[in-house]
């Protein structure tokens, strides 16, 4: 389907399906471990030698196994669907899909850094812990952007039909 997409963006508010609002439920809870890794980032910067980096290490870990659960189900169902209406080049799902790739770089390069080195100086616990920052805020304006454009889109878009596929995709569990 081609031509000009302005009107699926739409002025006023809209209530998501149950599929599209599981997946925004699902930004609260990655907000909140953001929160507490950007806490921990700027604990590690006043206090280097102290041991929040492990700590920091260790929910790193866990938030990214969390945050690829969120991506792949938005990459493998939502966006496919989405690019049936909005073609596979360029466009609102190719932004959302390079972000995706962006914070996965930035959390990738912190894991491997740390995983790579028992002993991480000063400065290199810093320049890691700015990795994670910089996920951080990647990540929440993504998030912002899927809430307030990408799936509002969506839920203009889909059918009856492929809302309740996307419902049923995305509360599978792993």
């Amino acid at each position: 389907m081609q031509g000009c997409h302005s009107g699926l963006i739409g002025n006023g508010p809209i209530t998501l399906s149950e599929g599209l609002n599981q997946l925004v439920s699902e930004h609260t809870s990655l907000r909140s471990c953001l929160e507490a890794l950007f806490s921990l980032c700027n604990q590690v910067e006043q206090e280097p030698a102290g041991t929040d980096f492990e700590k920091l290490f260790t929910e790193v870990r866990e938030f990214f196994t969390n945050l690829e659960f969120h991506s792949e189900r938005e990459e493998d169902f939502l966006f496919r669907m989405m690019e049936v209406y909005l073609g596979k080049n360029g466009g609102p799902i190719s932004v959302m899909e390079y972000e995706h790739e962006q914070a996965r770089s930035f959390i990738n390069e912190f894991l491997k850094n740390a995983e790579s080195q028992t002993v991480l100086t000063t400065d290199e616990k810093i320049q890691n812990s700015n990795l994670i920052k910089n996920a951080y805020y990647t990540l929440l304006d993504h998030f912002m952007k899927e809430e307030q454009v990408l799936y509002p889109m969506a839920e203009r878009m889909l059918t009856d039909e492929e809302k309740e596929i996307l419902l049923q995709k995305v509360s599978e569990t792993r």
